[in-house]
């Protein structure tokens, strides 16, 4: 049940889908995988839309050169873990949310735990191979796992529902060469912020899902294209679902 403060908070999303929307999204928990450019935009966006329960886990500190994309910290963060500063800013933001943030690097040792109990998958991180580990423990669980990647102007986003779509093997059977890539706060935005109306989508049971569909983002040309997606038999994360 909602409390009267959370019918006001949510007064306007309320209209849109109901109290049992809104009730929906308070029961869902979330693993977010980083806070850095996407994690800040997803985990400020979750918390602020009403998701019950955010976990979110990241093994950096605040370093002065995050500053321009990564909005969950400030000046005032450097130095410390981005974990303690995601902890401090979305209680702020949803003093009513379970908020749960982790200081830790995300590895085929830990993964299992890091997912335990979460209902779907959020994954903002900046590298295929912890990429990888996130599509697996997605199909493990059948939860989905709502991908985003960004670089400089362009971005990236898809839904992947095991048994269902192709999985981020499908799409990308090898990852991509390893490199710091250029790194644009308004991106962050575009692409985070569809990644949340996936999972806010998702948790209503409405609209239609960005299924075996790798949405592209142009920001020098503000265009969006869409990339038709295949699950594959011979995958080998996902050939036997």
């Amino acid at each position: 049940m909602l409390s009267d403060a959370e019918r006001e908070r949510y007064s306007r999303q309320i209209r849109l889908f109901a109290e049992e929307g809104q009730e929906r999204l308070k029961k869902k928990r979330v693993f977010i995988a980083g806070a850095g450019g996407l994690g800040s935009v997803i985990s400020l966006y979750m918390a602020a839309s009403g998701f019950g329960r955010i976990r979110i886990a990241d093994c950096d500190s605040v370093d002065l050169s995050n500053l321009n994309r990564q909005i969950l910290h400030g000046s005032l963060d450097l130095g410390r873990s981005k974990a303690q500063s995601a902890l401090e800013t979305l209680s702020d933001i949803n003093p009513e949310g379970e908020i749960e943030a982790l200081q830790e690097k995300i590895s085929a040792e830990n993964i299992n735990a890091l997912v335990q109990g979460c209902d779907m998958i959020m994954d903002a991180m900046d590298n295929f191979p912890a990429r990888y580990l996130l599509n697996h423990a997605a199909l493990e669980r059948r939860i989905p796992l709502f991908h985003g990647a960004i670089s400089g102007f362009q971005g990236q986003a898809t839904t992947i529902l095991p048994g269902r779509t192709a999985c981020l093997r499908c799409i990308f059977p090898r990852a991509p060469p390893a490199q710091e890539s250029p790194a644009l706060g308004s991106t962050c935005g575009v692409i985070g912020s569809i990644q949340v109306n996936e999972a806010i989508k998702f948790a209503l049971g409405r609209g239609e899902l960005l299924k075996n569909r790798l949405l592209l983002w142009d920001g020098l040309s503000s265009t969006l294209e869409e990339v038709s997606c295949e699950k594959s038999m011979s995958c080998m994360e996902c050939g036997s679902i």
